[in-house]
Protein backbone atom coordinates (compact mmCIF):
# COMPACT_ATOMS: atom_id res chain seq x y z
CA UNK A 1 0.00 0.00 0.00
CA UNK A 2 2.84 2.37 0.80
CA UNK A 3 4.26 1.91 -2.72
CA UNK A 4 0.86 2.89 -4.21
CA UNK A 5 0.82 6.02 -2.08
CA UNK A 6 4.34 6.93 -3.19
CA UNK A 7 3.36 6.51 -6.85
CA UNK A 8 0.27 8.65 -6.29
CA UNK A 9 2.45 11.44 -4.86
CA UNK A 10 4.93 11.10 -7.73
CA UNK A 11 2.05 11.49 -10.17
CA UNK A 12 0.65 14.50 -8.29
CA UNK A 13 4.01 16.27 -8.65
CA UNK A 14 4.23 15.24 -12.32
CA UNK A 15 0.68 16.54 -12.89
CA UNK A 16 1.63 19.94 -11.47
CA UNK A 17 4.77 19.93 -13.63
CA UNK A 18 2.79 18.94 -16.75
CA UNK A 19 0.11 21.57 -16.07
CA UNK A 20 2.84 24.23 -16.07
CA UNK A 21 3.36 23.61 -19.81
CA UNK A 22 6.49 21.53 -19.28
CA UNK A 23 5.03 18.29 -20.59
CA UNK A 24 5.24 16.94 -24.11
CA UNK A 25 1.98 15.05 -23.51
CA UNK A 26 -0.90 16.79 -25.28
CA UNK A 27 -3.61 16.84 -22.64
CA UNK A 28 -5.69 19.86 -23.80
CA UNK A 29 -8.23 17.74 -25.78
CA UNK A 30 -9.01 15.83 -22.59
CA UNK A 31 -9.52 19.09 -20.70
CA UNK A 32 -12.08 20.08 -23.34
CA UNK A 33 -14.08 16.93 -22.50
CA UNK A 34 -14.39 18.12 -18.91
CA UNK A 35 -15.38 21.71 -19.74
CA UNK A 36 -17.44 23.15 -16.92
CA UNK A 37 -16.03 20.63 -14.43
CA UNK A 38 -12.63 22.25 -14.03
CA UNK A 39 -11.72 23.08 -10.45
CA UNK A 40 -11.94 26.73 -9.50
CA UNK A 41 -8.69 28.52 -8.66
CA UNK A 42 -5.33 26.81 -8.92
CA UNK A 43 -3.48 26.48 -5.69
CA UNK A 44 0.24 26.17 -6.11
CA UNK A 45 1.23 22.54 -6.28
CA UNK A 46 4.55 20.87 -5.62
CA UNK A 47 6.23 19.90 -8.91
CA UNK A 48 8.79 17.28 -9.84
CA UNK A 49 12.05 18.34 -11.49
CA UNK A 50 12.47 18.33 -15.28
CA UNK A 51 14.41 15.04 -15.37
CA UNK A 52 11.72 13.15 -13.45
CA UNK A 53 8.97 14.92 -15.42
CA UNK A 54 10.43 13.94 -18.78
CA UNK A 55 10.85 10.34 -17.61
CA UNK A 56 7.23 10.12 -16.41
CA UNK A 57 6.07 11.83 -19.63
CA UNK A 58 7.54 8.89 -21.55
CA UNK A 59 5.66 6.42 -19.34
CA UNK A 60 2.39 8.34 -19.69
CA UNK A 61 2.85 8.39 -23.47
CA UNK A 62 3.15 4.58 -23.43
CA UNK A 63 -0.02 4.42 -21.32
CA UNK A 64 -1.76 6.58 -23.93
CA UNK A 65 -0.83 4.14 -26.71
CA UNK A 66 -1.94 0.99 -24.89
CA UNK A 67 -4.68 2.11 -22.47
CA UNK A 68 -6.38 5.31 -23.71
CA UNK A 69 -9.16 5.30 -21.07
CA UNK A 70 -6.68 5.05 -18.21
CA UNK A 71 -4.54 7.72 -19.88
CA UNK A 72 -7.52 10.09 -19.95
CA UNK A 73 -8.17 9.37 -16.28
CA UNK A 74 -4.54 10.12 -15.32
CA UNK A 75 -4.61 13.41 -17.24
CA UNK A 76 -8.02 14.47 -15.88
CA UNK A 77 -7.08 13.71 -12.28
CA UNK A 78 -3.38 14.59 -12.00
CA UNK A 79 -2.89 17.32 -14.62
CA UNK A 80 -6.27 19.04 -14.73
CA UNK A 81 -7.07 18.34 -11.07
CA UNK A 82 -10.58 16.88 -11.39
CA UNK A 83 -11.67 14.75 -8.44
CA UNK A 84 -12.19 11.02 -8.91
CA UNK A 85 -15.81 11.40 -7.79
CA UNK A 86 -16.47 14.02 -10.48
CA UNK A 87 -14.84 11.80 -13.12
CA UNK A 88 -17.03 8.88 -11.97
CA UNK A 89 -20.17 11.01 -12.33
CA UNK A 90 -19.10 12.17 -15.79
CA UNK A 91 -18.49 8.55 -16.87
CA UNK A 92 -21.67 7.37 -15.11
CA UNK A 93 -19.91 4.71 -13.02
CA UNK A 94 -18.93 4.19 -9.40
CA UNK A 95 -16.04 5.85 -7.57
CA UNK A 96 -14.66 2.35 -6.93
CA UNK A 97 -14.47 1.62 -10.65
CA UNK A 98 -12.53 4.84 -11.24
CA UNK A 99 -10.20 4.12 -8.30
CA UNK A 100 -9.44 0.62 -9.64
CA UNK A 101 -8.78 2.05 -13.10
CA UNK A 102 -6.44 4.65 -11.62
CA UNK A 103 -4.66 1.97 -9.58
CA UNK A 104 -4.11 -0.05 -12.78
CA UNK A 105 -2.79 3.03 -14.59
CA UNK A 106 -0.39 3.84 -11.74
CA UNK A 107 0.82 0.23 -11.73
CA UNK A 108 1.47 0.43 -15.46
CA UNK A 109 3.40 3.71 -15.13
CA UNK A 110 5.35 2.35 -12.15
CA UNK A 111 6.21 -0.78 -14.12
CA UNK A 112 7.47 1.21 -17.12
CA UNK A 113 9.48 3.46 -14.76
CA UNK A 114 11.15 0.47 -13.14
CA UNK A 115 12.21 -0.82 -16.57
CA UNK A 116 14.03 2.45 -17.32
Amino acid sequence: MNRDRDMYEVMERWGAWAASDNSGVDWQPIAAGFKGLLPHGKKSRLQCDDDEGIMIDGCVTRLRMTRPDEYQLVIAHFVIGISLRTIAKKRKCSDGTIRKELETALGFIDGVLSCL
